[in-house]
C-alpha cells in the first residue's frame, strides 16, 4: 500500500502512550541520541521527538527546546499514531540516526541526520532531514513542527511561500517541506501531517533554516542526495581514524560523538550539546555546558592525536591559543565557542527537565579562579609540541609567561575543577596541576621550545609545590592524598595527577588509588568528593572519575581490576553508545548535560591506556 495523506487529528504531539513512556511529557534523558552537523546539534528521543536544537548554532537559542519545557519549548514529532516498539542504531561510522517503528500493522524506519554543508551549490543554510521507509504492511503515522523561536521568548509567524509552510521570526525562518508525508497544515503555531505509509514506499520530510539570509527551498531530490553524501562523509571520516584496542566500537562511538562537539567554524569543542539539564531531579545544579573548558584540553587533544585526528587536534590547539590571548596572562576557566570570554548567566521562564529549574543560559563559572586550568592548558601545548616539534614563537612567549604566573599563584586557594560555589580553598588538584604546568613548561624550556630564561625558577616553584602537596595534601589516616589541605575529604579528581604524571611520591600515589577505590566508588559509580560545596541537594556519580579510576588501576599495575571496571563502564552507555554528565547509581538513569564530551573522553583515555599497558604487559 502507498501513503495516504489525510488532516491531522490535532496541532499536539502523539500520544507519548502509543509507544515509549514520557514521566509529565518529559522522556527520560537515556533515551536520546544526538545528531549534528559540526555547527550545531540535536537530540532526538527514542520516541521520533527531536527535543533540543539550537539555531543557526550549537549555542545558539533553542528553536525545539521540550527536553527543558514540555508545554513551551517546542519539539518536531514523528512517530506512529499506533501503539508501537522502538528499536534504533547510528549507521555504521557514522552520527545519522536510523529508528525502526513495529507495530501490530506493519514497520518502518526513520533516518534522521543533520545533513553536511555542500560549499559548492546553493543549499541551506542548516537542514534536518527525516526521511520514512515502509519495511513492512502498513503504518499511520502524525508528525508536527512546533518551532519556538529564541527559546520561545519571539512570536513565530507562520506562512506559505510557493505552497510551503514557513515559520520567521525576526531574522530566523525555517520551512517544512514534505514529500509523501500528508498535506502540511498550519495551526496558530505548528506545522502537522499524517500519512499512512506502506511496504516499499518512502516519505521525505526536511526542515531547511535560514539565519540573515534568504531562506533556500530545497528539491526532493537535492534533500535525498544531501543525506546519502552525509552519511557517506561520516563513513570517510571514521574509516580514517586509528585505534584496534579493545572496546573498538566504544571507542569510536565515543570519537564520533566528540566530533559533534566540535564546533567547525573555529575549532572549538563544546563539553555538551545542551543546557540545564540537572544533576538530581528537581535540584538546582543545572548549568550551561555549550561552552569549552579548557579543563577538557589536554584529553581532548590527546585524543585527537592518539586516535589520528590531525586537523582536528590542530585547529582545537590554535583556538584554544586564539581564545586564551584575550585573557592573557590570566585563563577564564571556559570560553564561548567563538573565543570570546563573555558568558553572562541569566535564567530563562522555562520549567527545567521535569521541573528542575532554574534554566540558565550563560555560565557564571567563568569568573572564577581555577588554578588547575594552567596545568592542563600546558600539558595540551606539551602535547602539541611532541607531536609537531615547534611552537609558534609568540605562543612560546606567552607560554613562558604563564609558567611566571604560575609561579606566584599557585600559592593562591581557588575553586577548582568542581567549580564550587562555597568560599575558595587549597585544593590538591590545583596545585598538582600547577607542579604539572611548571614541570611540562620546564620540559619545553629544554628541548628550545620555550624561553628558559626563567627555568630556574620554574624548577624551585615546582619543587616548593611539591613539598605544599606532600606535607598538608596527603593525610596518613586516609593513606591518601585528600581534596584540599589539611582536610580529611577525599576528591576523585586528584586520580587526574596520577594521569597527567605529578611527580610526587609514586607509593602515595598508588595508595591514593586504592582508598578511593574503597570510599569513593560504588560498583562501577564513583563519586566525585565527599564534603560540602555551597550547593543544595546531591547529584548522580560523575562518569568521568569512573573512567580516571579505570585508568589509573591499570597504570597501577592492577590490569585485572581495570578492565573489569571497564567493562562495567561500556555497559553503561545507553541504546546507541552515548554517556551523559551523571548516572543515577540507585536507577541507572542518566542525569546531566549530554553528550558529555568529558565522559568520552575519560572513556578514550582510559580505553588507550588500559589497552597499552596490556601490550607492555605482555612483552
Amino acid at each position: 500500500m502507498g501513503t495516504t495523506s489525510g488532516s491531522p487529528a490535532s496541532d499536539t504531539a502523539p500520544d507519548p502512550s502509543a509507544g515509549d513512556v514520557r514521566l509529565g511529557g518529559y522522556a527520560p534523558l537515556r533515551d536520546y541520541a544526538v545528531i549534528g552537523d559540526g555547527r550545531t546539534a540535536a537530540l532526538v528521543a527514542r520516541d521520533g521527538s527531536v527535543d533540543w536544537l539550537g539555531l543557526p548554532d550549537l549555542d545558539s537559542p533553542a528553536v525545539f527546546g521540550a527536553v527543558l519545557d514540555a508545554a513551551r519549548g517546542g519539539r518536531f514529532t514523528l512517530a506512529p499514531s499506533v501503539p508501537y516498539r522502538a528499536e534504533r542504531r547510528y549507521l555504521s561510522g557514522t552520527n545519522v540516526l536510523e529508528t525502526t517503528f513495529v507495530t501490530g500493522r506493519g514497520a518502518v524506519r526513520v533516518t534522521d541526520a543533520l545533513t553536511l554543508h555542500d560549499d559548492t551549490a546553493l543549499t541551506p543554510m542548516r537542514e534536518l532531514v527525516r526521511r520514512i521507509d515502509g519495511l513492512s504492511g502498513s503504518v499511520p503515522l502524525r508528525w508536527s513542527v512546533e518551532p519556538r523561536f529564541g527559546y520561545g521568548t519571539v512570536p513565530t509567524r507562520l506562512a506559505r511561500r510557493a505552497g510551503v509552510p514557513v515559520a520567521t521570526a525576526g531574522r530566523d525562518a525555517l520551512a517544512v517541506c514534505a514529500w509523501d508525508a500528508g498535506e502540511p497544515a498550519c495551526g496558530s503555531a505548528t506545522i502537522s501531517g499524517c500519512l499512512e505509509l506502506g511496504q516499499g514506499r518512502r516519505a521525505l520530510i526536511a526542515m531547511p533554516f535560514a539565519h540573515q539570509e534568504p531562506l533556500v527551498l530545497p528539491a526532493r531530490s537535492e534533500c535525498e542526495a544531501r543525506l546519502d553524501a552525509t552519511c557517506a562523509a561520516w563513513r570517510s571520516w571514521a574509516h580514517d581514524r586509528l585505534y584496534t584496542g579493545r572496546w573498538h566500537q566504544s571507542v569510536m562511538r565515543s570519537l564520533l560523538a566528540l566530533k559533534l562537539l566540535v564546533y567547525a567554524p573555529s575549532g572549538a569543542v563544546a563539553a555538551a550539546v545542551t543546557t540545564s539539564l540537572p544533576e538530581e531531579i528537581g535540584g538546582e545544579r543545572n548549568w550551561d555546558y555549550r561552552f569549552s573548558w579548557v579543563r577538557d584540553s589536554a584529553f581532548t587533544l590527546a585524543a585527537f592525536l592518539r586516535l589520528g585526528c590531525p586537523a582536528e587536534a590542530h585547529a582545537y590547539f590554535w583556538w584554544l591559543m586564539h581564545a586564551s590571548q584575550l585573557t592573557h596572562p590570566q585563563l577564564n576557566v571556559l570560553y564561548r565557542l567563538d573565543g570570546g570570554h563573555r558568558t553572562p548567566e541569566k535564567t530563562l521562564p522555562w520549567e527545567g527537565y521535569r521541573g528542575s529549574g532554574p534554566v540558565r543560559i550563560g555560565n557564571a563559572a567563568v569568573a572564577q579562579i581555577q588554578l588547575d586550568t594552567y596545568g592542563e592548558l600546558m600539558q595540551t601545548a606539551w602535547q602539541y609540541a611532541r607531536a609537531t616539534g615547534h611552537l609558534d614563537a609568540d605562543v612560546a612567549r606567552r607560554l613562558a609567561e604563564l609558567a611566571d604566573l604560575v609561579c606566584t599563584a599557585w600559592q593562591e586557594p581557588d575553586s577548582g575543577i568542581w567549580e564550587v560555589r562555597s568560599p575558595p580553598r587549597h585544593f590538591t588538584q590545583s596545585k598538582m596541576m600547577c607542579w604539572v604546568a611548571l614541570d611540562r613548561a620546564a620540559d619545553l624550556a629544554e628541548r628550545a621550545l620555550i624561553p628558559k630564561r626563567h627555568l630556574d625558577r620554574w624548577h624551585s616553584a615546582r619543587d616548593e609545590i611539591a613539598a605544599f602537596i606532600e606535607t598538608r595534601c596527603f593525610s596518613p589516616r586516609r593513606n591518601s592524598y585528600v581534596r584540599s589541605a589539611d582536610s580529611d575529604d577525599l576528591d576523585a579528581a586528584v586520580l587526574l595527577g596520577h594521569l597527567y604524571g605529578y611527580g610526587g611520591n609514586d607509593h602515595r600515589m598508588r595508595a591514593t588509588t586504592s582508598t578511593l577505590d574503597r570510599h569513593l566508588r560504588h560498583g562501577p559509580y564513583v563519586d566525585r568528593y565527599s564534603g560540602e560545596d555551597g550547593l543544595a541537594g546531591d547529584e548522580g556519580a560523575f562518569l568521568a572519575c569512573s573512567f580516571w579510576l579505570a585508568e589509573s588501576l591499570a597504570r597501577a599495575g592492577r590490569l585485572p581490576q581495570a578492565v573489569k571496571l571497564m567493562d562495567e563502564l561500556i555497559d553503561l552507555a545507553n541504546d546507541v553508545g552515548l554517556y551523559s554528565e551523571e548516572i543515577d547509581p540507585a536507577t541507572g538513569d542518566f542525569l546531566g548535560n549530554l553528550p558529555q564530551g568529558l565522559s568520552h573522553l575519560a572513556l578514550i583515555s582510559a580505553a588507550c591506556a588500559i589497552t597499552t599497558a596490556n601490550k607492555d604487559a605482555a612483552r
